[in-house]
Formats: C-alpha cells, sequence, structure tokens
C-alpha cells in the first residue's frame, strides 16, 4: 500500500527527508531541521502524491488516508501531551501547504484548528490566559470561515474594526477577552448567516474540511495564474503540512516573526527579518500590524523607534542567530525562516530558499564562492538566467528632478513610471493596451497576482519588506514600494492623496507616478533613467560561466547603437541583423517606392543606385562596431507591397514624391497585394525573381567590408543569410549573385576578404531537406520565430487570444512563441542539423529567433550541439548565463 502520511519530531521519522517532489519543499525541511536537532514542532505531512491522487478520484479522500492520518495525529498527541478535542487541555495545530517549489501566498493556510466552544475554555484554563484563547479562536474561525468555508472575508474583518471603534482601540491586541467573546459570538452568527449552518464543533471535521482546502487552493485561479507564470507543472500538486500549534500571540514574552539570513534585495550579509510581539504569523506576511525590525542596526538604519527583536528579546534573537547560521551552512544557501517564540522558546516552523532580486542573487553566489560555502560552477548554477533582467535595463537618473509625494518601504528594487490604476484587472487591460501602469493598493492579496505581473511597479499603502506585496514583486523582479502609510487609497473612486489638512495633493487614476524600489520614493510624473553599470559581481559571474559555456553568443541587431549595446552586454558578434528595417529610414523608402514601381530592370536597378551608398554607409557602422567578429546579414526579406501606402493621403504624398499618379501607384498596390503575404511573394522569392534587389545588398555589404578593413586593418567577417529558402536551387541561384557582386567589389578594389554564404531554416520543407540545401549553404541559422509559425500552423500575431488557454490545458507546456516547441519544432532543428552536418560535416549551426534568449531553449541548443545562439542585445547576459548552465548540465 502507497504511504502518504510521514511523521516528523521528536525523534519520530517516516523518512522522505530532503524529498521536495515527495513532501513538498515546506515537508521536506520541516523534517531535515528536525533531523538535525532543531526546535520543530512535531506534525506530519500529506504528501504531494495523495493530492495527485485527490483530483483523480474526484476531489476525495481514501479510507487508508483517514487511518494514516489518525496515526499522525496520535504522533503529535504523544509527543505534545494533548489530546485533539480534549476540552481540559487541548491540542490545537496548523495546517498548511507545501508544493515542491515555493508559491507565496498562492494557496491557503489554516491556524488554531481545534478550538470550539469547548476547547477554548481548557485552552484558557491551561494557558492561564483567557484573552489569548478567546484570540485565538477568533483568529481560527475568521481563517476557517475564507480559506474552508470560502465566505466574505470582508465581512468579519469590518465586525473587528466595529469592534475595535466601539471601544476607541486602534490595535487589535487592545481588544480584552470579554471584546473577543462578544467578537466570537458575532463571527459564528455571520458565519451561520453566509453558510446557512453553524460553525463546525467536530475538530476532525475541522481538520478534513482544511486538508481539501489547501488541496482546493492547488487549483485556484491565482496558483494557476503564478503556476503559469513560473513555468510550474501543474501536475505535481501539493502536499498538507499538520503541525502542532505554538503561539506568538501569549503575551509580551511571545513573538513572531519572518527572516532571512541574507538581505534579500541588496545580498548583503547581514540578517533581515521582521517580528511582531504578541502575534502569530499571519500578522506579519498579511501586513495588517507594521512590523518591527530583527537587528538592532537595521532598525537604527530605518530611523524607527520600536525595538527590535535583538534589543527587545536578546536571548532568544542570540539562538535565532546560531540557527540561521546552522542553516546557511547546512543547505549552502540563503534561507527564508519562519520562526515563533512562545512564552520565551524559539520554535523553527519553516525554512526555505529565500527568494531573491538579481542583484541579491548575484551578490550571495559570488560571495558564497568566493567564501568557498560553494563552488563557482555552483554559483553558475544558483541565479536564474532569466532574473539578469531585473539589472540588464536603466534606473532613475540620480541627478534627475523628482517630485516627491511620499516614501515607503524599499521592498523590491528598481525603478519604473507609468500609470495608475487601483486594480488587478485595471492593470491587466491597461498593459494589454501598450499601457505602462503602476498598481496601486492599500494591501495586495494573491487575487492582485495577474495585475502584479501585468503592472511596471507596484505600490502600496500598508504592509512591510515581508509583505505579500514585498516578496512577489521581488520573485517577479518588479519594483514595489510598500508600507507608505502617508497614502490614502480610496480604490472605488480610483483616487490616492497623500498630505494633510489643506496640503492634500491627489492622484487619480491615468495620472504618471514613478516609483524607486530602491529607496521607498514614490513621486509624481515620470523621472528620466540611465544605463546599468555591469561591473562587480556581475562581471565576475559573467566570467565564470564564459569560462564554461561551451555556445557562443550572438545579437540580433541592425543599429549601431544595438550594435553597441550588444558589445557591452559581451556579445560575439551579430546572429541576424534584418535589413528591411533600414529601407524604411528617412528619404530610403523613396527609393525603395521608385524601384518596386519601376516597369523595367533598367528602372529597378536605378532606385537601387540610389540606395546602395545608404546600405553601403549602414554595414560601414555595424562593421566598426563589431569588427573582427561575425555579422550574419539578412537579406530583404518582407513582401513588397509592406513599402507601399495604404491610406488615401499617403498614397497622394508619395505621388507626388515619386512622380507617379495616384492610379498607377494604387494599380501597382492592387497588383502586389497578398491574402497570406507571410506564405507569400517574401525572402528569397524576391530575389529570385528581383536578382537585381539582392545583387545591390551584396555589393553594399562587400563595399563596406573592405573600407572597414582598411580603415582597422582588421577584416570584418560578413555572412550572407538568404531568408526563406525552400529547395536548393533556390539557395543556388542566390549565392551565385551573392559570390558575383564579391567578385566584382574584390577585383575593384584589389583585394578580398573572407566571407560566408548561408541560410535561414524557417521552413518545414527546408529542415526536412536540409542535407540538399547544406550542399550550397555554409550555415544555417534556424528563424525560429517563423519555422514555429510554419510548423505549428499558428500565427504569432494572433497566437495571443488563445495560446494561453492551450498552456492552461496542457496542450502545450509553455507559450511556443516564448520557449522552443522542443517535440516538433525541436525536432525539426536537430533533423535538419544532423542532415546538413552529413553534408558538409564543418557547417555552422546557429538560431537567431526570439529564443535565443529563452534559457529552456538555450538548454535544447547545447543539447543537439548548435554552434551559437542569438539573442536580443538586453538578453545577451541572460543567453551567455544560461549556455554556461547547460554546459554543466543545468537545464
Amino acid at each position: 500500500m502507497t504511504q502518504y502520511v510521514f511523521r516528523f519530531g521528536g525523534g519520530v521519522s517516516d523518512g522522505g527527508k530532503g524529498d521536495k517532489n515527495l513532501l513538498g519543499g515546506k515537508g521536506a525541511n520541516l523534517a531535515e531541521m528536525a533531523s538535525i536537532g532543531l526546535p520543530v514542532p512535531p506534525g506530519f505531512t500529506i504528501s504531494t502524491e495523495m493530492c495527485t491522487r485527490y483530483y483523480e478520484e474526484g476531489e476525495a479522500f481514501p479510507d487508508s488516508l483517514r487511518t494514516e492520518v489518525a496515526g499522525g495525529i496520535a504522533h503529535i498527541e504523544g509527543i505534545t501531551g494533548k489530546a485533539f478535542g480534549d476540552a481540559a487541555d487541548p491540542l490545537l495545530v496548523s495546517v498548511r501547504s507545501g508544493a515542491r517549489v515555493s508559491m507565496p501566498g498562492m494557496m491557503d493556510t489554516v491556524l488554531n484548528l481545534g478550538l470550539n466552544d469547548a476547547t477554548v475554555e481548557g485552552l484558557a484554563q491551561v494557558a492561564g490566559d483567557p484573552r489569548f484563547a478567546w484570540d485565538s479562536y477568533r483568529r481560527f474561525i475568521q481563517m476557517y470561515a475564507d480559506v474552508v468555508l470560502e465566505l466574505d472575508h470582508g465581512r468579519f474583518e469590518e465586525a473587528l474594526e466595529i469592534a475595535k471603534e466601539d471601544q476607541g482601540f486602534y490595535l487589535d491586541t487592545e481588544l480584552t477577552a470579554d471584546d473577543l467573546k462578544k467578537l466570537v459570538v458575532e463571527y459564528k452568527a455571520l458565519v451561520e448567516e453566509l453558510w446557512g449552518k453553524p460553525f463546525p464543533q467536530d475538530v476532525h471535521d475541522q481538520l478534513w474540511g482544511a486538508v481539501a482546502a489547501v488541496f482546493g487552493s492547488w487549483q485556484a485561479e491565482r496558483a494557476k495564474v503564478y503556476r503559469r507564470l513560473n513555468d510550474i507543472p501543474g501536475d505535481w500538486g501539493t502536499a498538507v503540512n499538520v503541525q502542532a500549534m505554538v503561539f506568538g500571540n501569549m503575551g509580551e514574552t511571545s513573538a513572531t516573526g519572518v527572516a532571512f539570513t541574507r538581505d534579500p534585495s541588496t545580498g548583503a550579509n547581514a540578517y533581515y527579518g521582521e517580528f511582531l510581539i504578541n502575534a502569530q504569523g499571519e500578522d506579519v506576511v498579511a501586513g495588517i500590524r507594521t512590523p518591527q525590525y530583527l537587528t538592532r542596526a537595521a532598525r537604527e538604519a530605518a530611523n524607527a523607534k520600536p525595538a527590535s527583536m535583538e534589543e527587545a528579546m536578546p536571548e532568544v534573537y542570540g539562538e535565532l542567530a546560531r540557527v540561521f547560521d546552522l542553516l546557511e551552512r547546512h543547505y549552502r544557501d540563503m534561507q527564508d525562516i519562519e520562526f515563533t517564540v512562545e512564552r520565551g522558546k524559539l520554535w523553527m516552523l519553516q525554512t526555505r530558499s529565500g527568494k531573491r532580486t538579481a542583484k541579491a542573487a548575484l551578490k550571495i553566489a559570488v560571495d558564497m564562492a568566493n567564501d568557498g560555502l560553494i563552488t563557482q560552477q555552483q554559483a553558475i548554477a544558483r541565479v536564474d538566467p532569466s532574473a539578469l533582467d531585473q539589472l540588464l535595463h536603466p534606473t532613475l537618473d540620480p541627478e534627475a528632478p523628482r517630485d516627491v509625494l511620499t516614501k515607503g518601504l524599499p521592498a523590491s528594487p528598481g525603478a519604473a513610471s507609468g500609470k495608475v490604476v487601483f486594480d488587478a484587472d485595471s492593470a491587466e487591460r491597461a498593459a494589454a493596451n501598450g499601457d505602462s501602469v503602476i498598481l496601486v493598493r492599500t494591501e495586495t492579496s494573491p487575487e492582485d497576482i495577474h495585475g502584479m505581473h501585468a503592472a511596471k511597479g507596484i505600490l502600496t499603502a500598508r504592509g512591510g519588506m515581508t509583505s505579500h506585496a514585498a516578496v512577489v514583486a521581488r520573485g517577479m523582479g518588479r519594483p514595489c514600494v510598500s508600507g507608505a502609510g502617508a497614502l490614502s487609497i480610496k480604490a472605488a473612486d480610483k483616487v490616492m492623496r497623500v498630505g494633510a489638512g489643506d496640503s492634500w495633493r491627489e492622484v487619480r487614476e491615468g495620472d504618471i507616478l514613478t516609483i524607486d524600489g530602491s529607496t521607498g520614493e514614490v513621486m509624481l510624473g515620470a523621472v528620466p533613467t540611465v544605463q546599468p553599470e555591469l561591473s562587480g559581481d556581475f562581471a565576475a559571474l559573467m566570467k565564470w560561466a564564459d569560462a564554461v559555456r561551451r555556445l557562443r553568443v550572438r545579437a540580433n541587431a541592425e543599429t549601431p547603437a544595438d550594435c553597441r549595446t550588444a558589445r557591452e552586454f559581451g556579445a560575439e558578434g551579430i546572429g541576424l541583423c534584418r535589413t528591411e528595417h533600414m529601407f524604411f529610414e528617412g528619404s530610403r523608402i523613396t527609393a525603395v517606392r521608385e524601384m518596386i514601381l519601376a516597369d523595367s530592370e533598367a528602372g529597378r536597378r536605378a532606385a537601387l543606385a540610389k540606395l546602395l551608398p545608404e546600405q553601403r554607409a549602414d554595414f560601414v557602422e555595424i562593421f566598426e562596431v563589431m569588427v573582427g567578429l561575425p555579422c550574419t546579414i539578412r537579406l530583404l526579406d518582407p513582401p513588397l507591397h509592406e513599402f507601399l501606402p495604404h491610406q488615401e493621403a499617403e498614397f497622394e504624398d508619395v505621388a507626388a514624391a515619386t512622380g507617379i499618379t495616384v492610379d498607377k501607384l494604387k494599380r501597382r498596390a492592387a497588383e502586389l497585394h497578398e491574402f497570406n503575404p507571410m506564405l507569400g511573394h517574401r525572402g528569397c522569392r524576391l530575389g529570385v525573381t528581383y536578382p537585381e534587389i539582392y545583387e545591390m545588398q551584396a555589393r553594399a555589404i562587400f563595399e563596406a567590408a573592405c573600407i572597414v578593413a582598411d580603415r582597422s586593418g582588421k577584416a570584418p567577417v560578413p555572412e550572407v543569410m538568404v531568408p526563406l529558402v525552400a529547395t536548393r536551387r533556390e539557395l543556388e541561384l542566390m549565392k551565385a549573385v551573392v559570390d558575383r557582386a564579391a567578385a566584382a567589389v574584390f577585383a575593384e578594389h584589389g583585394s578580398t576578404i573572407d566571407y560566408l554564404v548561408g541560410t535561414m531554416i524557417e521552413l518545414p520543407r527546408a529542415a526536412l531537406r536540409a542535407g540538399d540545401i547544406a550542399d550550397q549553404a555554409e550555415f544555417f541559422s534556424f528563424g525560429t520565430n517563423d519555422l514555429t509559425q510554419t510548423t505549428l500552423g499558428v500565427s504569432r500575431d494572433d497566437a495571443a487570444r488563445f495560446l494561453s488557454v492551450y498552456v492552461e490545458k496542457g496542450i502545450y507546456a509553455r507559450d511556443p512563441f516564448v520557449s522552443l516547441d522542443v517535440e516538433g519544432v525541436g525536432e525539426l532543428i536537430e533533423m535538419a542539423a544532423e542532415r546538413g552536418r552529413g553534408t558538409r560535416p564543418d557547417i555552422k549551426l546557429g538560431i537567431c529567433g526570439e529564443h535565443g534568449g529563452d534559457p529552456a531553449s538555450i538548454a535544447f541548443c547545447e543539447t543537439i550541439g548548435l554552434d551559437y545562439v542569438s539573442a536580443s542585445p538586453y538578453r545577451v547576459p541572460i543567453a551567455r548565463l544560461a549556455a554556461a548552465q547547460a554546459a554543466l548540465g543545468k537545464a
């Protein structure tokens, strides 16, 4: 019989220690902490395999599980000396989720389970503190009603606020035992009103309701969104952890907190965290109360008055610091820790590898490698390549003027400007329309996940450095300012105010705000930015990565500015220079249109002669930036109709500029119109029909190469790419055009330079006939954007309408335009590579679609032995690190 329940604590272990696939991250680490002697409340874990079975069997539990859970409860009872449901000395438990990977705030938790009208009295007697017992009971009802019964959470919050207002109180902790008793009565009445039944008093019913709710939260919409955004498979499931409660709300010698062994924002080797005296863990992470700092240094740096834990509880803090150091050495990574202090005794509730910003990830990895805690190769594997994107974009110009409205906590670094929106749905809609937005909330909740992802930055009035907004924003790489307490946010009215009295300043939806997640500043209007400096830890890690990677990394670039950026980021050449972008610039479009409208080859050549010097100048600039490095230049690819006007006014303007009548212009536009231009008269088909176009471009390339070779003494390495080839004969014809142009230029110049002629493989037929095509091609560059479109029969421009549904339903594991469809498109690439090498063993192979900057796609390229990947300039460092990880076997 399959085992589904695994016990931990009290010297007992049922195995599975460290197995996150089986026990989830939380359960595996609880078992491991218990095994190394740390103070962990006893408990048991229901495995992720049970979650999968639960859904397979129509959301039902097998009888065998009930037997195993009963044994788990007996295990906790035996260690604590308390009995579950005992009115005299009740055992209370927490029921928490725990997926294989951390999904902060996405799934559900229930605390204080086991309380009812009888056990609350026993808890009051045993604890000698009726206020604590009734506070725990009201918390349990509120949480159970929300998580398990799915009742309106706001109604319970409203009742709590009214109870405080009636007494003139501000904090929950000011309510007396009698106040809380009355509140419990109100809460139970609310449950009966909203649920139609009394609050459950049977503790076993409570337990199974909570276990079902935790499993149910795996399929909650917010969890699905989080999994989709973070590429977490839906069939992994979550574990459920049932653990003896320990209480941080038992007075002034009790506390709860969240801490990191290093700063998750900067990576500094200093303890980082927050705690609350006389509170439970949800109070810290939900941002309901403003927490206090963990260390004295952090409190003084923030100029805060409430005592730090180091000052308020020095002995417990000292023990906690020793645990921090032990856990970091044990796991050899920065840890995110939850703890509770119950009447002076420390208990560890969780440890996991902490989520961190890209800046922190770099610093922590490099520092740990330099300190000998991990190897350089382990440091390379520690940093998520995609997270580097946080570091590769501009930050606020420190010299620019700033209209600072207020200041909050610097919860997630980076800066962003955008239009203000006050709810997640508005953020998602505005982002879909191309707007940059700042999501402004009193506090975020897991239901806001889709809006947080859509927003450029997040601003909250409440919550600390470990609040939901802060943790999720750091994980997403979004700048976040939290706890901006001076803000008064009226989301329903779509307005935010800051200030007091006559000095109110108002910000409405659509106004522009800038937030700086590194300083906590909130500014009205947009603030200019400056380019990042990529040195220090970044440079060190890149150097280590470059030493181990095999794949070369190039850039997709066609302007001198993009080329310079690419070189600064470590590009080893250009993998795709799209020449059509050059044809649209300035006066060139007129010459292009003259060429298109010409009635004869002579007319086309006359127009192309006007373009030649400008094309040559383009390539000179590019070769000068990339001198000595290979530059793959794609000859003209799009259909000619894209260069012609479409609106009536445009026709008149073009007619005036070219001296051609509007009627003739319209007739030519009609002749060139295509029903499906993506599959029409474009790419090499243009060159076959009008070889003089490619002849002019080839001449421009070789003349530019000779000029730069003369100037610099170092020849560029042009690689001329013929697009959209489907047959050997097409490439043979176009290669002859290129070779003739090269021979003519070299004869005129009196010297030669090395060059290659190859093709972009972007059609399934080309992949299938790669052996034939390689007879003419000296390189293949896989154009994965179009190859994905033509293989799947899906237009990239229209796919957004339905592909997200396909990913949700598991038809594709990921969006195939973001991460390569390895099973389909990938097999074509692998086949083409094998057949191409069969004909020409030294053929150069690379990819140049957007997939060239995707780590998973890069791992596939390493597996099949391609020579290089080419990515957009800002993704070159991502590709360098991903290539190193792929070489080390970390896909």
